[in-house]
């Protein structure tokens, strides 16, 4: 009879416990969400910004040594910025790319589910 009211106890206790990790489950996973975007953000400004400090650390560069100030600063601060956009095109794509792999996972599966049925 105790361990029959014990293993009742325990029971309760793990539904409890369950049903507690569940609670807290739900919002870590929107906030991680949240963060990945934020370095998505992140990565995709600073892959511009060293795009153009590249660029107009080598147009100065050339101009310094040549001596005509403000024309391959000019010519190679738009290559950096060209390079740092198509740079945050590749990341977009990938990031997209990931997500319509998750989607397509996720939607994958209950149709396989249905199928052996």
């Amino acid at each position: 009879m105790a361990d029959q009211a014990e293993d009742e106890r325990l029971k309760a206790l793990d539904a409890r416990i369950a049903a507690a990790k569940a609670a807290v489950a739900g919002p870590r996973r929107a906030q991680t969400d949240g963060h990945k975007q934020a370095q998505l953000a992140w990565r995709m400004v600073i892959e511009l910004v060293a795009g153009l400090g590249i660029g107009f650390g080598i147009g100065y560069g050339l101009d310094t040594l040549l001596g005509t100030l403000p024309i391959f600063l000019v010519l190679f601060i738009f290559a950096g910025l060209a390079a740092g956009v198509k740079t945050m095109l590749r990341s977009a794509s990938e990031a997209q790319s990931r997500i319509d792999a998750g989607q397509d996972q996720t939607k994958a599966a209950p149709a396989a589910d249905e199928k052996e049925d």
